[in-house]
């Protein structure tokens, strides 16, 4: 398969880029011969062309890993903990090839895509040291001259399904997170992002993990459903990760509960944003923009709804404007830009209609609004809505577009429930100077996650993951992310003598 388009862009090392699938440490071509093209948001211009692969891939890419991982489960932890520090260090130095790449594929400014993976090697320094900290337990049941004893060990052949916003630091998070536990992985991309996730294996590969212990499968969005689903349902899969919308979610766990396969899912939200007259304000608004902009509003943490106490309402909605409107609207690799397009043009229907509808019940846009003139590519105003109310979609479906929402209450109790009102629970994010308060948010908030006078607050360290409609399972953070590829297996043994 030779380049079909003309890269419009020159990396240090370009071996990096790919175009075949990865299969038991081969770049291989999709059994049918098929490919499909890979888009630049920021010109709606088609610039690479990749393997289009279809269930008839799925068994030789499970087999392959589930041979690897006869030998792989066996490897001293030590071991698997050098790879890790010899993949993070590759990818450290090729980060600047690798965030030119993610630009090119998802359309966020080249700065946020080294921030980026920048984040995402926190997550292989972490499951680094993770991976020799895997310890079983030994207890004294009620039942005399007994010991029961645990161990722990991986499960299997897991399977990864990411997204396109974040697709290094979700692979990395992931296959981190399973390779320190002794398990193999099977990578399904998102069809907006294969190159970053292929460069990101073809660095494992030079890091000295053995063929089979990470397989790629690129495919393209009309054959994504029927991918996913035979990799899901393949009997020698043990374990489905999985990172997009809720009502996909649900659809994997169906394919999951066929097979009663260990499953991960990490959904949409709605995530509500809570500023009290006693806040900072400087300190909210600051945080507010940062995590609202971020990628275009394109993450499932980003802020949905802001609930602003009417004392300040005014002075933030003011400040919130004047912030916004200094934001720079452009191509990712542009240095001046700080908001690229969204990712795809289903981004930009999506927000015009939830604009259109909070006018049609009264909401009055502030700034933005509408496509920008002369720009080719799927890019949209940052836009601020103010005069919100419950019954518009925007108060009841994720967003996930440069869209900030703007609610005005009066009370805690008032907002609390407001906040809450919503079938999804990843994150709650609130500003206050009271103490009590503050103890109170954190227990009344329906939420995995909450920032308590901070905006973004993913990292290694810390559990990530929702409740409610937002999905079950953590994800990084010690102890949870490991062993969500881990079972545990129990032995009770009987001594002989008094004890």
């Amino acid at each position: 398969m030779e380049w079909e388009y003309e890269i419009p862009f020159k990396l240090k090392d370009p071996s990096l880029l790919r175009q075949r699938s990865y299969v038991d440490g081969e770049w291989v071509d999709a059994q049918s011969g098929k490919c499909f093209d890979v888009i630049d948001p920021g010109t709606g211009k088609h610039w690479a062309s990749v393997a289009d692969n279809d269930p008839s891939d799925v068994n030789a890419a499970v087999e392959s890993s589930y041979a690897a991982f006869q030998t792989y489960r066996r490897i001293n932890p030590k071991i698997r903990a050098k790879l890790l520090l010899r993949w993070n260090d590759l990818i450290t130095e090729a980060k600047e090839d690798i965030a030119r790449i993610v630009t090119y594929e998802t359309g966020k400014p080249l700065a946020e895509s080294l921030a980026e993976v920048d984040y995402a090697l926190g997550f292989t320094w972490f499951f680094t040291g993770e991976a020799e900290r895997i310890h079983g337990t030994v207890s004294v049941p009620s039942a005399p001259n007994r010991r029961n004893f645990t161990v722990k060990q991986p499960i299997g052949v897991a399977v990864a399904l990411v997204p396109w916003n974040f697709p290094v630091a979700m692979i990395l998070r992931k296959a981190g997170a399973a390779l320190a536990a002794g398990c193999t992985m099977v990578i399904k991309p998102s069809p907006e992002t294969p190159l970053s996730v292929l460069a990101l294996v073809h660095l494992a590969s030079r890091a000295g993990f053995e063929k089979g212990v990470l397989n790629v499968l690129t495919t393209s969005l009309e054959n994504t459903p029927a991918l996913s689903e035979a990799l899901c349902k393949h009997p020698l899969v043990s374990k489905v990760t999985f990172t997009g919308s809720t009502k996909v979610g649900k659809l994997i766990a169906r394919h999951c509960s066929e097979g009663l396969k260990k499953v991960t899912l990490e959904l949409g939200g709605n995530c509500p944003f809570l500023i009290f007259d006693d806040a900072n304000l400087k300190q909210s608004v600051d945080a507010l923009i940062a995590l609202k902009w971020r990628h275009a509003g394109q993450a499932c943490i980003t802020a949905n709804r802001v609930y602003i106490q009417k004392g300040v309402f005014g002075q933030v909605e003011q400040m919130l404007i004047d912030e916004t409107r200094k934001i720079k609207v452009g191509h990712g690799i542009e240095t001046e830009t700080t908001m690229g397009p969204v990712t795809t043009p289903r981004g930009i229907e999506k927000v015009e209609c939830q604009i259109k509808d909070a006018q049609k019940h009264g909401g009055t846009v502030l700034t933005g609004g509408k496509k920008p003139y002369g720009l080719p590519g799927y890019f949209f105003e940052p836009t601020i809505i103010s005069n919100m109310k419950p019954e518009m979609l925007i108060s009841r479906e994720e967003t996930f577009g440069p869209i900030l929402s703007l609610y005005k209450f009066e009370t805690e109790d008032e907002v609390v429930d407001l906040a809450n009102k919503t079938s999804m629970g990843l994150a709650s994010y609130f500003f206050t100077k009271d103490v009590d308060r503050t103890w109170r948010l954190l227990e009344n908030l329906e939420a995995g996650m909450v920032g308590m006078n901070t905006g973004p607050m993913s990292a290694a360290e810390s559990p990530f993951g929702g409740i409610k409609e937002s999905g079950y399972g953590k994800e990084s953070g010690k102890d949870v992310a490991v062993d969500a590829y881990l079972i545990t297996k129990t032995g009770t043994m009987t001594l002989e003598g008094q004890y």
